[in-house]
């Protein structure tokens, strides 16, 4: 039975709070042209909506402009969201590729470019409409609420000072951290006394599917944000995985009595 509402609520960043998706095909664009000598500055019409679609089968940096070129070469979105992992493993083989390389060359391009002009780097991201005025009354409720992200904490902490969110520090655990977020949420876990009520929501499946193999964890309630970085596959398996409960952007913003609705 899940508890009412949470005493520590853990969020992920993009693609919960924040839609970056603008900012990875740029960048992932940017490092397909270095890459791939590409002589185009401007992509195709269609690219991005077509990377927006597909991105979802990303799990690591380097496949954002392996992904690009895929879709460039014209393989299938269809293929792309059935089978990414074989092709992405297929075009490295066959065109010589380092994942290492890829994601130096895709961080390299990123950091020039927040080098530059950080102004023009934060204006593609976006907030998710009601999120972040949830984020702000869960923090008016002194709710104790706590970031996991895969993203620099300097970077989710400018994002969210523009909107006129200010968290304590400890309060991000971003990219730095180099752990998995089940062991973060370990920590907050042990770290809280009396043992907190805690709620975690991510967009990634099998982020949550890590947590869920933790029996120390087992208390920890998971919700899988269906307007992120998922397929419709993803959302339609969670009924497969009783710990975890689909969570709709309507709900999220809503009194958390909601969210079990």
């Amino acid at each position: 039975m899940i508890a009412d509402q949470p005493t520590l609520l853990a969020l992920d960043f993009d693609g919960v709070v924040c839609d970056g998706m603008i900012e990875y095909f740029q960048t992932a664009w940017r490092t397909y042209c270095r890459i791939w000598s590409s002589s185009d500055s401007v992509p195709p019409d269609d690219l991005a909506q077509k990377f927006y679609r597909t991105r979802p089968v990303i799990e690591t940096g380097w496949e954002m402009p392996v992904l690009v070129r895929e879709l460039v070469k014209g393989t299938p979105e269809a293929d792309i969201l059935h089978d990414w992992q074989s092709i992405a493993k297929q075009t490295i083989t066959s065109e010589n590729l380092d994942p290492k390389m890829l994601s130096t060359q895709l961080d390299g391009i990123r950091d020039q470019w927040i080098s530059a002009d950080l102004p023009s780097w934060l204006a593609l991201h976006r907030f998710y409409p009601g999120v972040i005025e949830r984020v702000k009354a869960f923090l008016e409720n002194s709710l104790d609420l706590y970031i996991i992200t895969t993203k620099e904490e300097r970077f989710v902490r400018s994002l969210l000072e523009k909107e006129g969110v200010n968290l304590n520090r400890g309060r991000i655990f971003g990219k730095g951290e180099k752990r998995p977020k089940y062991e973060i949420l370990r920590e907050l876990l042990a770290g809280v006394q009396p043992t907190p009520q805690i709620w975690f929501v991510e967009d990634r499946l099998k982020t949550l599917l890590k947590v869920q193999q933790h029996p120390d964890l087992g208390d920890v309630h998971l919700f899988l944000a269906d307007w992120g970085y998922n397929t419709q596959t993803e959302r339609d398996s969670v009924s497969e995985y009783p710990r975890i409960q689909l969570l709709s952007q309507s709900q999220f913003t809503q009194e958390f009595s909601a969210w079990r609705s």
